[in-house]
């Protein structure tokens, strides 16, 4: 049994339109111990496409930057997702730790 659950944007919202491999989503991370994260995750291909629209649209000095992402995950799935996490919490029980700071859980603020 996990010590997580996972609540997947993909999945809640207009579930089936959402492009696998270049797409970017909001997770939400509940901890049994009541904590609970949110975290912004992009594919690796969003990225490209992210600056590409930039350059485009002129936005963050034409693709000169980007403001990244919390994760980066090869695909928009639960399995590569779920994976993913459970890795993190390996790593270190608290993901803020692993991660960008500003995700720290509900139950710190």
């Amino acid at each position: 049994m996990k010590d997580f659950e996972l609540w997947l944007e993909f999945e809640a919202v207009d579930p089936g339109n959402w492009s696998i491999e270049n797409e970017f989503c909001n997770i939400l991370v509940k901890m049994k111990d009541g904590r609970e994260y949110g975290i912004n995750v992009w594919t690796y291909d969003f990225l490209k496409t992210a600056i590409d629209y930039d350059k485009t649209y002129g936005d963050n000095l034409n693709g000169l930057y980007q403001i990244p992402a919390d994760l980066f995950v090869k695909e928009l799935t639960r399995d590569c997702i779920e994976k993913t996490i459970q890795n993190l919490l390996d790593i270190d029980n608290n993901l803020e730790k692993v991660l960008n700071p500003s995700i720290i859980s509900k139950t710190e603020i």
